[in-house]
């Protein structure tokens, strides 16, 4: 038995006779690596080991919560005490459930990796080809503003008084992320770009790549122009439809919709997007950054689609959502060892299609490619789905990239997006993120330009 395992018994000992009952430990424990470098040299490098662990509990009916970094006896007097205070201000009828656990969970396909293989300096080093590789790439690069590798992997763990004891490393196999941001220049137009990827091999990724991909990327924005206001046909690449996603995820929060937060509230069955989009929430996909093989309340993890073919099967649910609409958890609770139970999704994304980039920007013939967005705090209501933004992309002609595009305002609303859509790409990308889309043929789009 490690040192962990037996300060948690004793926690749970503890807890249970000071009247907490049942209670319930989740612990998160992670190592990360991180460096970033610009103009040659390297200007942070961080190696950290973290473990932090929270304990909840019911206290009279009521769920208290409790977290520390220490692991002593007065760590677990502090944890039990915390949990009986916090528990004894809390006024809301609806609580939520300590799980005793399911009966069975997937297994979980950890993916090769070989982030122990690979030292420090080899993941410096890494960081500066990036810069080289993107200088020498084009000569309108005239500045990098800095380069990043990082690394890292973790464990969850899950126990309670009911004899459920859980754990996952997250993500599966660990992650490796890196990337850079360039400054280019041509004549008067001065335009910032980037590129980065990610994936479970460190080794796997090539910097020299990177950073060719990050001028490219860089240049191609040179000598931008806006269009004319007006109502474009519009194809929006996977990245800027990924940020449309993130921004507007909270709407398939059956926690969102019982608090008037989204407007799909009981409208499971009808038709809310185009015949092509379908919406999976996949906790077991290989590779995933989000998967594991259990929420954080210890439900089983499932693969569901949210939105099929069109039609809304299910909003996201945690064991009290669930009660509250009369239907089963999707395994989608997720928490910190220091908040309380949220529901969240886990590597969600749009299913991809049969057409590449290329394919639904020659269907579309012309219009705008939409790249980038900007404002999406401040200019999306998450509630309404009205979304106003900052947006960066290219004209389409004759089915071709043609001329780069900024300072445009795309105006819509996300909802109404859904069904607009005509297509969905086949370029499905996460790059170290839960949530990934493929590119879409948007439909028509509202843009204010000169």
């Amino acid at each position: 038995m490690t040192q962990l395992d037996t300060f948690i018994e004793k926690l749970l000992k503890a807890a249970a006779e000071a009247g907490i009952d049942p209670a319930e430990v989740y612990c998160a424990e992670r190592s990360a690596f991180s460096a970033e470098a610009m103009e040659g040299n390297i200007e942070s490098y961080e190696v950290s080991e973290t473990c932090a662990l929270g304990l909840r509990g019911m206290v009279g009916g009521k769920t208290g919560y409790a977290s520390t970094e220490a692991f002593d006896d007065e760590a677990i007097r502090m944890l039990v005490r915390g949990v009986q205070e916090s528990a004894a201000l809390v006024e809301a009828e609806e609580q939520d459930e300590i799980y005793a656990g399911d009966p069975d969970y997937p297994a979980m396909e950890t993916p090769e990796n070989d982030l122990d293989e690979v030292t420090p300096e080899e993941k410096l080093q890494f960081a500066l080809a990036m810069e080289k590789s993107a200088r020498a790439a084009d000569a309108r690069i005239t500045k990098s503003n800095g380069s990043y590798v990082a690394t890292g992997r973790g464990t969850l763990r899950l126990v309670n008084s009911y004899g459920l004891n859980l754990k996952t490393e997250t993500p599966p196999g660990g992650y490796a992320v890196a990337g850079i941001w360039l400054i280019g220049k041509d004549g008067d137009s001065t335009v910032t770009g980037g590129n980065s990827e990610a994936g479970r091999k460190f080794r796997a990724l090539d910097p020299a790549a990177i950073g060719k991909k990050a001028a490219e990327e860089t240049t191609a924005r040179l000598n931008a122009s806006p269009v004319e206001s007006g109502v474009y046909r519009a194809v929006i690449r996977r990245d800027a439809m990924k940020s449309l996603l993130r921004t507007f995820a909270g709407i398939f929060s059956a926690e969102n919709a019982q608090k008037k937060m989204s407007l799909l509230e009981g409208r499971e069955g009808e038709a809310i997007a185009a015949p092509c989009v379908t919406l999976m929430d996949d906790p077991l996909l290989p590779g995933g950054f989000a998967s594991a093989a259990f929420d954080g309340e210890g439900s089983a993890s499932r693969t569901k689609a949210v939105i099929e073919n069109g039609v809304l099967k299910t909003l996201l649910h945690s064991r009290k959502t669930a009660r509250k609409a009369g239907t089963e958890s999707t395994g989608n609770a997720q928490r910190s060892v220091s908040s309380p139970v949220t529901v969240a999704p886990t590597n969600f994304f749009f299913r991809p299609g049969e057409k590449d980039l290329d394919g639904l920007l020659a269907d579309m013939g012309e219009g705008l490619l939409i790249t980038e967005l900007g404002g999406l705090h401040a200019g999306a209501n998450p509630v309404s789905g009205d979304f106003s933004l900052i947006a960066k992309g290219f004209r389409v002609k004759d089915g071709k990239q043609g001329a780069p595009v900024e300072q445009v305002t795309i105006a819509g609303n996300f909802y109404q997006l859904l069904k607009d859509i005509r297509a969905v790409g086949s370029d499905l990308e996460f790059k170290g993120s839960g949530i990934g889309s493929p590119s879409v043929d948007a439909g028509t789009i509202h843009v204010a330009g000169k």
